[in-house]
């Protein structure tokens, strides 16, 4: 990987870590929220917020659709900054918000304009690494993944500590979006992205001659399964720690969940880093398939744990899951052309957030923490099923390693 394509990938994963950042502030607030909107009525309230959530990412899948598009034909840069000044602006939306139905839109908004990210950064990187260092790219690319979805939290509690309130979070969020969109509205600008795609950056390799697509909608089943375990669980991670009991402390549960959650959260970097490193151009099927079922027995662990269990059971469970994101994001670039890409990253993208996002609503409206997990273990299960097909229609493929 030669320093400017480095360069590159560091840039697009800082915007990467920006948009889970995004992602991870209502459910980093969604108890604050659910307390004012809800005073009397608790299951009410984490209702609510399951609907804001499904909202948000649902925009956030079915917009990466047209996003791609957009990408296509307007360059990936110049998304790129879209993305950021508009998650921005809908973050000062959400601070000013005095309705539910205000809140409502402000994370519409938001869901669309960072839709628009995955199928802008994921094909700037493709772009611009051959395929046997596509997945070590992926991996620091996930890597900054990992840390913006565990700064999220961690930025939440440390400000409910000295106390802040859920509006002036968002207040707080709005800056970051500013400076970093503005740097990629420069580099738009500089190299005229607006008017040729990325001509800048030429693929080191040549692309796919013959596009697997029947694969590749099959993938794209996984992308459902997995968005719909991850939006149920990350939507309400701190919530479900905030019942851990730190000694020495007079946090409130909203801060102690969020403290927890950011400390779980962190160690998906671990796994991003791992599977970067022991991804294998011939055996991405298997190593995906093993991955998705390794995914089960935290999730069963974290149906029935309590105290700090549940703090060690969801731990293990993000270590497991984010490692499948560097594989299966290599195994779309392998499936797909490269002059489709953008769009194929943003049609994968809006299956797994899309149906993915219902997962929210579903893990809002049940109280059961036995159910919930436990049905979100049978659908890891289902997954394993899917991509397990997947490794057996491939097992005699010859790739380069």
């Amino acid at each position: 990987m030669t320093k400017q394509i480095f360069h590159l990938v560091l840039l697009v994963s800082c915007a990467h870590a920006m948009v889970h950042v995004y992602e991870l502030s209502l459910p980093s607030v969604e108890q604050p929220i659910a307390s004012e909107f809800h005073t009397d009525d608790p299951a009410a309230g984490k209702a609510m917020t399951g609907r804001l959530s499904n909202a948000w990412r649902l925009m956030w899948g079915l917009g990466a659709v047209i996003a791609g598009l957009l990408v296509d034909r307007l360059g990936a840069r110049g998304m790129l900054a879209v993305y950021l000044l508009g998650c921005a602006a809908s973050c000062g939306l959400a601070a000013m918000a005095s309705s539910t139905s205000s809140l409502m839109t402000a994370m519409l908004l938001m869901g669309a304009f960072a839709s628009i990210y995955h199928p802008a950064g994921l094909a700037l990187i493709s772009h611009s690494t051959g395929r046997a260092q596509l997945p070590k790219a992926l991996g620091i690319h996930g890597i900054f993944g990992s840390v913006g979805v565990s700064a999220a939290p961690l930025l939440a509690g440390v400000l409910l500590v000295i106390g802040a309130t859920w509006r002036d979070i968002y207040w707080v969020l709005v800056i970051p979006g500013i400076l970093l969109g503005t740097v990629f509205l420069r580099k738009a600008i500089a190299s005229n992205s607006t008017r040729r795609p990325d001509a800048a950056v030429m693929p080191v390799e040549p692309e796919t001659e013959s596009p697997e697509w029947v694969s590749f909608l099959t993938l794209t089943v996984l992308a459902a399964v997995q968005g719909f375990i991850y939006s149920a669980l990350l939507s309400f991670l701190p919530r479900y720690l905030s019942v851990v009991s730190l000694s020495n402390t007079d946090w409130d549960p909203a801060s102690t969940g969020n403290f927890l959650a950011a400390a779980v959260l962190f160690v998906g970097c671990l796994g991003q880093s791992l599977a970067g490193r022991f991804a294998r151009v011939n055996m991405l099927e298997c190593q995906l398939t093993w991955i998705t079922l390794a995914n089960i027995a935290p999730l069963l662990w974290m149906a029935v744990a309590t105290g700090w269990e549940r703090t060690l059971a969801a731990a293990l469970f993000v270590l497991v899951h984010f490692m499948h994101q560097p594989i299966y994001n290599s195994l779309v670039a392998q499936y797909t052309p490269m002059k489709r890409r953008s769009v194929c990253y943003g049609f994968s993208f809006a299956v797994g957030m899309g149906v993915g996002s219902l997962g929210a609503s579903f893990a809002g409206a049940n109280q059961s923490n036995l159910y919930v997990y436990g049905m979100l273990a049978a659908a890891a299960a289902a997954g394993a099923c899917v991509v397990g097909f997947l490794w057996w229609t491939h097992r005699s493929v010859d790739r380069l390693v």
